[in-house]
């Protein structure tokens, strides 16, 4: 997968957990730290069990990265599908409640994980961390473009 493809599947990745923090507030998840403990759900359904510190720790990522620019095409993939069909299922069980949206966060991870384990997947915590970020791939192009119109 190219750099522009990767970034079009990251967009998109952040795009779908605007919408999700947005179920999730429909459903009682109001603070910062209550979206915080929401998110923590949906990793540790869909990462066996850890949170987003474990993953941090797991992956050996530095403490300013972002889990999600660190990730490569096929877990960006299994997130967006977690974010999107928890998003689905909150607004369509109209789930009220941090506690209960937790809980659904937490099963559509599962579930996800679940079916890349059917398939016979590398689960998303085994999955490689790509060299760069993404953000420090969208700099690189940016740079690549400037230099390519300067010779125009």
């Amino acid at each position: 997968m190219n750099t522009q493809d990767l970034n079009q599947n990251h967009q998109a990745t952040f795009d779908h957990i605007k919408h999700l923090a947005a179920a999730a507030k429909d459903a009682g998840v109001a603070t910062p730290l209550d979206y915080a403990i929401f998110q923590d759900h949906g990793y540790k359904g869909l990462y066996g069990g850890m949170g987003a510190k474990n993953i941090h720790a797991h992956k050996n990522l530095k403490k300013s990265d972002k889990i999600l620019d660190r990730m490569g095409s096929t877990e960006l993939a299994a997130n967006l599908f977690r974010a999107t069909q928890t998003e689905e299922k909150l607004r369509r069980d109209q789930v009220q409640g941090k506690q209960h949206a937790n809980q659904t966060h937490f099963s559509v991870g599962q579930k996800v994980r679940q079916t890349i384990e059917e398939l016979g997947g590398t689960m998303p915590e085994d999955l490689p961390v790509p060299e760069k970020s993404i953000k420090q791939l969208e700099s690189e192009q940016k740079k690549l473009l400037t230099k390519s119109d300067k010779k125009q």
